[in-house]
């Protein structure tokens, strides 16, 4: 069995855990290599501090190869070029790989191109990745400097819906720090149906829970919107409707990996792979994918389009299950284990600078038995509590923790 080679291609949530959770269920009796776009470990959820100074580069990433040089996993600091699928090959820039079993975890890329006037060097900050945060953070210091009017939104399309609710709460917390919060407007443009949705339908209460927030906060809300593109200092809606701001803060949406999509038949339009509830490819059992790079059926459509947030619980779910298929496979049994996206538990904190909401359900998306939104302090204590467990047990690869 030692001579089987997994190649995983991503060193973030999915791919850290699959490489490891494959070790694992074998016994260390497989040949497991990681290439990685990044020799870091990011802790994405932590990127809504950094630009406040609340969290610095340092705090949140930690190096990859010891971690899995410690596991007896083979770790090559590359980006995948091009994929042999027939062939079980991966050119990278730092060599070629053959596999006998492939995992995907690579991730998403920004897609600006829907709102022109968006992303690096364009007129809105993001905090999708650390050096989106850590531009964001430049604009938050210039913005206190010569302060104004903020807005904080998700483009049509987006997902991440989540960090757009915890940025904009965080925003006001640290605008009521600097004795700022009376005289700047802020705004909140959503291209979800209400407030809640969260790309997950909504959750009971959610609507309600979230407007009690934003009229505490003295937070407008502009809903069920597309943003035509962003100006110098303004955003302008699909309707026209233009916004002013001296800040702002959009999440766009996401998009696969170039390499991915260029590989044809095992990916959509987007770059993700159409995968079954066995997080094999469609197209070839030997071909995996987890995470954000796996494919996801929207089952509902909305006036204004949303994505579906593919955040680090599920990604590490879908990591373990294609551990164990690509295990049995390797002892000749039948990969059974599956988990459909959409039947995972739901367990999310929002974090609001000191206050926060705990997000719980039965099912990942409805139909759904339970769903619980607990607000309160104890949310914040939970996500800062939770960041220090989750870089731990990361960075010593103790995968088979909760």
């Amino acid at each position: 069995m030692g001579h089987n080679k997994v190649l995983v291609l991503g060193g973030n949530f999915g791919g850290l855990t699959a490489a490891l959770a494959v070790k694992h269920e074998l016994h260390g009796d497989v040949d497991v290599r990681v290439v990685s776009a990044s020799d870091r470990f990011l802790f994405n959820p932590s990127l809504i501090w950094l630009p406040f100074g609340k969290r610095r580069a340092a705090d949140i990433t930690f190096p990859l190869a010891p971690t899995f040089e410690s596991h007896g996993i083979d770790f090559v600091h590359a980006e995948a070029t091009a994929l042999d699928l027939a062939g079980r090959k991966v050119a990278t820039t730092g060599g070629s790989y053959d596999y006998d079993y492939l995992v995907i975890a690579t991730g998403y890329r920004n897609n600006f191109a829907p709102v022109p006037g968006l992303g690096p060097g364009g007129n809105a900050y993001t905090i999708t990745t650390l050096d989106d945060a850590i531009r964001a953070g430049e604009g938050w210091q210039r913005f206190l400097a010569a302060p104004g009017d903020i807005v904080v939104g998700a483009a049509q399309g987006a997902g991440c819906f989540g960090a757009a609710y915890e940025y904009l709460f965080n925003i006001s917390h640290q605008l009521r720090k600097a004795g700022l919060k009376r005289q700047v407007k802020l705004t909140y443009v959503s291209a979800e149906p209400f407030l809640g949705h969260f790309g997950i339908g909504g959750l009971p209460h959610g609507e309600g829970l979230l407007s009690m927030f934003l009229k505490k906060e003295h937070i407008s809300a502009v809903l069920n919107t597309g943003m035509d593109h962003v100006d110098d200092g303004r955003l302008v809606l699909a309707d026209g409707k233009k916004i002013d701001f001296s800040y702002a803060m959009i999440v766009p949406p996401f998009i696969g990996q170039e390499v991915i999509r260029a590989a044809g038949e095992i990916a959509d339009d987007k770059g993700y792979v159409k995968v079954r509830d066995t997080y094999q490819s469609v197209s070839y059992d030997e071909v995996y994918a987890v995470g954000i790079a796996a494919a996801v059926d929207v089952p509902w459509q909305t006036p204004t389009p949303v994505g579906i947030p593919k955040t680090g619980f599920p990604t590490e779910r879908m990591a373990h299950v294609a551990a164990r298929n690509i295990a049995a496979q390797i002892r000749g049994e039948a990969p059974a284990h599956q988990q459909a996206f959409g039947d995972m538990p739901a367990v999310c904190v929002m974090d609001a600078g000191n206050n926060g909401v705990i997000i719980l359900a039965d099912k990942m998306l409805p139909p759904r038995k339970h769903g619980l939104l607990i607000p309160g302090p104890q949310a914040h204590a939970m996500k800062l509590a939770f960041e220090k467990y989750f870089l731990w047990k990361a960075r010593h690869g103790y995968i088979t923790l909760p």
